[in-house]
């Protein structure tokens, strides 16, 4: 099959001066960035194109600013190819949904200015935080969380099944520090995210109630070709189902070992990631590693600037 996936990543796949030379280039691409600007009342071409670190990061912007890069690119492409299914990471699944035609960009630009404000207002106190550990299989991490969440007596949970060796914790943030300690012990690794609070856990049940509205609100769509969505990794063919997981997005886990297994269990063996640098392609391997057959020729393919876009092809 040639058709690929379309993989759309999501926050930690920020650069500097992402998105500009297409928005240079493209009437259409720079009024989306204008689009997003007047959303989300952020000037989000001055903090991403002039280079602002510390703003960069901020999930106010990001979310936004992500998104733009990311729609703006499938924009680009999408009279080039023919896709067999898209998935998103976390914020990318907005991308996904978009690209498939569920929602307008206009509604995905809305509900994720709304999404990031809401995330970063969510822990004022800073009680939560995240934490990627790698080199363990689940069943150890598994561990890892009853441990840390038993000691400190603190919530704690796997909020990203990214691959078979590379998972994300997310909690109170003492049991995400015991958890990266316990972690060490075990031959493993444990780094802490630069993340401003524990997304994809409980405690982001008031963000998920106040973004609720506006989910009900959007005009969901039949999608052209079928979403794989983080809540159970299986494809939706509706709109009305697309939107049931979104609902439910940001306190569940982000099943994305399943979402790449089941991409190839329905013939998949294209993936194409548009988005500012490689991340969710390097993840195609190791979640199909014992899965996919020798015989088979994965092909994984990034698209991240116009240069790259001027350069693919089938």
């Amino acid at each position: 099959m040639t058709q690929p996936v379309l993989l759309f990543p999501g926050q930690g796949s920020q650069e500097p001066g992402m998105g500009r030379d297409l928005a240079e280039a493209s009437s259409e691409a720079m009024n989306l960035w204008k689009q997003a600007e007047r959303i989300s009342g952020l000037p989000l071409r001055e903090i991403y194109w002039e280079d602002d670190e510390a703003a960069m990061s901020d999930t106010r912007a990001l979310q936004p600013a992500l998104t733009v890069v990311n729609c703006n690119l499938w924009r680009e492409a999408a009279g080039r190819v023919s896709p067999c299914g898209a998935a998103g990471h976390s914020l990318g699944e907005f991308s996904a949904l978009a690209a498939a035609g569920v929602l307008s960009p206009e509604n995905v630009l809305e509900i994720t200015a709304l999404r990031g404000r809401l995330m970063a207002e969510a822990d004022p106190e800073g009680n939560g935080g995240m934490a990627a550990l790698l080199k363990l299989d689940e069943p150890r991490v598994a561990e890892i969380v009853a441990e840390a969440a038993a000691e400190s007596g603190e919530m704690l949970l796997t909020a990203n099944y990214n691959t078979p060796a590379q998972l994300v914790v997310s909690g109170a943030k003492s049991a995400v520090a015991l958890a990266c300690r316990k972690a060490k012990e075990r031959k493993g690794r444990g780094i802490e995210l630069k993340v401003s609070g524990a997304f994809h856990s409980p405690m982001m049940e008031e963000a998920n109630k106040e973004l609720a509205p506006l989910l009900r609100k959007a005009v969901w769509r039949k999608p052209r070709f079928p979403v794989y969505c983080n809540q159970h990794g299986k494809a939706v063919h509706d709109g009305e189902s697309a939107r049931e997981s979104l609902l439910r997005q940001m306190v569940s886990p982000v099943r994305w070992i399943e979402t790449v297994r089941n991409q190839y269990a329905n013939g998949a063996r294209f993936w194409l990631e548009l988005g500012p640098k490689a991340v969710l392609g390097k993840m195609v391997a190791p979640c199909l590693n014992g899965i996919a057959v020798g015989s088979d020729a994965l092909r994984v393919e990034l698209v991240s600037t116009l240069e790259s876009l001027t350069a693919f092809s089938l």
